[in-house]
């Protein structure tokens, strides 16, 4: 099946053709045909299957499908854990809904508040989020999600490891309960099922199984290195493979900086990315490294979770 076989907006095709989709990838051919239905969906699947065109596809569709009108409020929140999701998914939905007319805005903390409260003032028909601003702004008055029609929980575990669980119990008390609601995470366990349960109803289960590869040009290794080697291993593996781009993680922030001071003292590009960095500072360093200014990024799970 070709995304030209799907029954979406015209516009819509025309710019996955664009953007150089053409057959959908497991997750999105098993979800979008059950979200395009107008069912709620519990999705378990890994970063880099193409869950978040899984969702953005038939979420444009069906904003399409409909008048809209700024009395309207906000009709899709997006929930992700951290600011650069916020940002990416964001721009997946600019990407994909370009010439749509469709109004989408990344709002996410470390930012002014001020152009972001000029942009809710306008019509916003999808709200990207972290829950911190989001609550924020909902407190001042600026974001009205009462008449929502969808509402998509993304990388839900990590969301509960951060401890916003109370974050999306409050949402649910501000949205209507007729919604559709999407909800996928990478994991799953009890935690989890709680919570989807308590979100989604009569949803439908879909799981990629993490024994396939996430991509078929991946290849998945292991070496096992004396904890006193670790940092010559790295070196060496970074020297001899100087003409490709690496992330390296680390499990806290502290680790990450060491790595890469143990790695510029060699003379290889490095940067580091972790939550103790401003905003602004985090996004620049991520532009740089999709740009090929730097050869490795040395990050921490969360940081870097869900980016593509």
């Amino acid at each position: 099946m070709k995304f030209s076989d799907f029954p979406i907006q015209d516009v819509l095709k025309k710019q996955l053709a664009v953007l150089g989709f053409k057959r959908p990838t497991d997750i999105q051919f098993k979800a979008i045909k059950h979200i395009l239905n107008g069912e709620d969906v519990m999705a378990v699947a890994q970063t880099g299957t193409g869950k978040t065109a899984a969702f953005v596809i038939p979420v444009l569709h069906m904003l399409l499908s409909k008048k809209r009108s700024k009395n309207d409020g906000v009709q899709v929140l997006v929930m992700v854990p951290t600011r650069e999701l916020a940002k990416q998914i964001a721009s997946v939905f600019q990407d994909i809904g370009k010439d749509s007319g469709i109004q989408i805005l990344g709002l996410h903390g470390g930012v002014e508040q001020e152009s972001q409260i000029s942009k809710l003032q306008k019509r916003v028909d999808v709200l990207v989020a972290t829950p911190g601003r989001m609550f924020d702004l909902i407190a001042q008055g600026h974001i009205d999600i009462s008449r929502l029609a969808c509402l998509i929980l993304d990388e839900a575990d990590l969301m509960l490891d951060l401890g916003f669980n109370k974050d999306i119990k409050d949402v649910l008390k501000k949205i209507p309960k007729n919604r559709q609601t999407l909800f996928f995470t990478a994991t799953i366990s009890k935690k989890i099922k709680s919570l989807a349960y308590d979100v989604v109803r009569d949803a439908i289960r879909i799981q990629i199984s993490p024994k396939n590869p996430v991509a078929k040009n991946v290849e998945h290794a292991v070496a096992l290195v004396e904890m006193d080697d670790k940092r010559f291993f790295l070196e060496n593996m970074l020297k001899e493979y100087a003409d490709l781009k690496f992330i390296v993680f680390a499990r806290t922030k502290v680790r990450v900086e060491r790595v890469v001071a143990a790695m510029l003292r060699v003379g290889v590009s490095t940067e580091a990315l972790h939550g103790g960095m401003e905003q602004k500072d985090r996004f620049a360093i991520l532009d740089r490294f999709r740009n090929g200014e730097n050869q490795v990024l040395v990050t921490t799970d969360v940081a870097c979770r869900g980016i593509d």
